[in-house]
């Protein structure tokens, strides 16, 4: 019965480590730590935290700038719609200006830098309103998305460690 409870505490974290992963603007950025404050194996959780932030990429590809254009002019969820709208618009225009035929790179640093603002969500929504291939896109925002855990998950381990050392 206590491995039972053991596994079903462990599954529930993992369960949350995904979810925290789906979210937008938060994503893998706040999974990691989450994965590391509760001392879940590395491997597992990088997997688990990807696959939670690619699990909406296609929809967002293909369906969210068709909602977000529909939702725009919509009384409660206007503002926001307009806001996610010039976000993307934004994020699309600076990474073309800045990559020219290296828009692909462009958009996998894009993700892959952890920063407010920039995440799998975010640079998905500059390739569909860029139209951007859709294979590629999602190949180069995976590695983005690799990347950014990689990096979230250092820092996250240099953190905890530093916290725990000084604890």
């Amino acid at each position: 019965m206590e491995i039972f409870q053991y596994l079903c505490a462990v599954l529930k974290k993992y369960i949350i480590v995904f979810l925290i992963s789906m979210v937008p603007l938060i994503e893998i950025r706040g999974a990691m730590p989450y994965a590391v404050i509760y001392q879940l194996p590395i491997l597992p959780s990088v997997l688990v935290a990807m696959i939670g932030n690619m699990l909406p990429v296609p929809f967002i590809f293909f369906f969210a700038r068709r909602i977000l254009e529909w939702g725009k002019d919509k009384k409660y969820i206007g503002g926001f719609f307009r806001w996610c709208l010039e976000k993307g618009e934004k994020g699309g225009k600076k990474l073309e200006s800045k990559a020219g035929r290296g828009l692909y790179w462009a958009l996998l640093l894009f993700v892959g830098i952890p920063l407010p603002g920039t995440g799998a969500w975010t640079g998905t929504l500059a390739a569909s309103i860029l139209n951007m291939d859709f294979k590629k896109s999602v190949v180069f925002v995976m590695l983005g998305v690799a990347m950014a855990g990689a990096i979230l998950l250092a820092l996250s381990l240099l953190g905890f460690g530093a916290y725990t050392m000084i604890k």
